[in-house]
């Protein structure tokens, strides 16, 4: 199980060339330097990491439907799991990379003024339906109509 944290190669930090792409091969736990030192410890404390991590994502995702943060809670989820996993340290890089170009793209002039017409033709399509069913209706609940 290749986790990232291995460092069989004999490699040192200071053997390498620092660069982006080196950076992201010298993922290292962030477990205790007495837990890493023993394997099986070590391996205890990965799957722990594992758990308390899928524990938060299951929780975001249900708090995608119930009340709270979901999204929030997915990706504390995820920044768990990038402490000891390689795969997610890549996952949560490129979530942050396109979270910052999505917000910059939403702070374009024109994309702004799109958003801002689209939003203000669905209010209008939503008032005229909640306007037609008030003047056929009146205010009723839907389940209290009565066959007509």
């Amino acid at each position: 199980m290749n986790t990232g944290s291995d460092r069989e190669t004999g490699k040192t930090d200071e053997s390498v060339s620092s660069g982006p792409a080196t950076e992201e091969a010298l993922h290292v736990s962030k477990a205790p330097a007495f837990i890493k030192a023993r394997r099986s410890l070590h391996l205890s404390w990965q799957v722990g990491v594992f758990v308390v991590g899928l524990a938060v994502i299951a929780a975001g995702i249900a708090m995608l439907v119930l009340p709270g943060p979901g999204w929030v809670a997915i990706f504390a989820g995820l920044a768990i799991w990038a402490t000891e996993f390689a795969w997610a340290h890549l996952v949560l890089r490129w979530t942050k990379r396109k979270v910052t170009e999505a917000a910059q793209k939403a702070l374009d002039p024109k994309v702004r003024r799109r958003n801002i017409i689209l939003t203000s033709v669905g209010l209008v399509v939503a008032g005229a339906l909640i306007g037609f069913y008030l003047w056929k209706y009146g205010l009723v609940l839907p389940w209290n109509i009565k066959d007509q």
